[in-house]
């Protein structure tokens, strides 16, 4: 049986290590590749075509999800795992429309990236158990948070599809011209009427539509 060929995609060098090392030690992995950013993950996807790629979902020049994505247009073959510190149930959600077959949180025990790695080369999606009981709470997310997006102001759209972008709240100041508590203003008032406690699951959003 040929070995299961891997690319990881982290911009944290000692986690990049330890995260190969745990690979290594797995008699069925071979990682064939390694990247620091999104734009070099891409590259190397497309030199290397593995039969898995893990990505960490906050990566430089392009994120995870949108390296997810491009790869699920152009190297369907490839199956991806999304690396994140993130439970929030939006940031799943995102992943798996972008095409993603794993979900895997940073602090998650180092047996599942196994159980993650064999689950998907096997063709199945693989949720850490965190991610997964998030996941079931937010089935009618997408409903709540769509009238939500209804009752949001022109500036808070503004701000929002700011935040989903990645920008500071002090780069969207400058941006809009106003001040740091009026932008912390108008997010937490996006917050209360999405139904949304943590800042990192506004980058979640989707604001298409």
């Amino acid at each position: 049986m040929s070995p299961l060929r891997m690319l990881l995609a982290e911009d944290h060098v000692l986690m990049r290590a330890g995260l190969r090392l745990l690979l290594e030690q797995m008699d069925e992995v071979t990682v064939v590749a390694e990247a620091s950013d999104g734009v070099e993950a891409l590259h190397l996807l497309t030199l290397h075509r593995p039969d898995i790629a893990v990505l960490d979902i906050a990566m430089p020049h392009l994120n995870g999800l949108e390296v997810a994505a491009r790869v699920q247009m152009e190297l369907p073959e490839v199956r991806v795992i999304i690396l994140s510190l993130y439970a929030t149930g939006s940031y799943v959600q995102q992943a798996l429309r972008a095409g993603a077959k794993g979900y895997l949180l940073k602090d998650a025990a180092p047996v599942e990236l196994a159980l993650a790695v064999r689950a998907v080369a096997g063709g199945d999606i693989y949720l850490s158990s965190t991610v997964a009981s998030r996941v079931q709470q937010s089935v009618q997310g997408p409903d709540v948070q769509r009238h939500g997006l209804e009752q949001l102001t022109p500036r808070q759209h503004t701000i929002l599809r700011q935040i989903i972008g990645g920008q500071t709240t002090q780069e969207i100041a400058r941006t809009l011209q106003i001040s740091a508590k009026t932008v912390e203003g108008h997010r937490a008032q996006v917050m209360e009427r999405l139904n949304i406690h943590e800042v990192a699951g506004l980058a979640g959003i989707d604001v298409r539509g």
